[in-house]
């Protein structure tokens, strides 16, 4: 299973959040990726905490041809292409993302460490991923996705918000 986290907390040339996620999703399966489920958009608090406005976020579920790398950076170009402007580590964004897991492979290093290092505990990457893959388990650690969800740190606040369809 490959899986991608979005996250947006910016407007776009596509309107709020919300709508900039369901525009990346189209051009997503535009670059020839089959989006298999999509999750719904969830509602979050910046992580680490901050004044910035609160986060909508999905992760889809999909399958393509493409390599690891490969989609890494075709991700990276459609951030780039949303007017993604990377400054500082957490800053508010217009568009985010992550690939979060590439079947069972596990890579560490050359731009690229997967799965990805910080989603064990980030319940704004583990709330929407249980409803994609709801057996889902951590190539590394074993635990299945529903066993990290209870083992998320306290104090992250996340709501149901919506959906990715339009």
């Amino acid at each position: 299973m490959i899986l991608i986290g979005l996250g947006a907390n910016l407007p776009s040339r596509f309107g709020g959040p919300e709508d900039t996620l369901r525009a990346a999703v189209s051009t997503i399966r535009a670059e020839g990726v089959r989006v298999v489920k999509e999750s719904s958009v969830w509602l979050s608090a910046p992580v680490p905490v901050s004044d910035q406005p609160w986060y909508r976020n999905a992760v889809i579920a999909v399958q393509t041809d493409m390599g690891a790398f490969e989609l890494l950076k075709c991700l990276q170009r459609i951030e780039g292409d949303f007017g993604r402007e990377r400054s500082v580590r957490n800053a508010p964004r217009v568009l985010d993302l992550d690939l979060l897991a590439y079947r069972d492979v596990v890579i560490e290093g050359e731009g690229l460490r997967l799965p990805h290092p910080r989603m064990e505990g980030r319940a704004f990457v583990l709330m929407p991923l249980a409803e994609v893959a709801p057996r889902w388990r951590h190539p590394v650690t074993g635990m299945f996705v529903q066993d990290l969800i209870e083992k998320l740190p306290e104090g992250q606040e996340i709501e149901i918000s919506g959906g990715l369809a339009a």
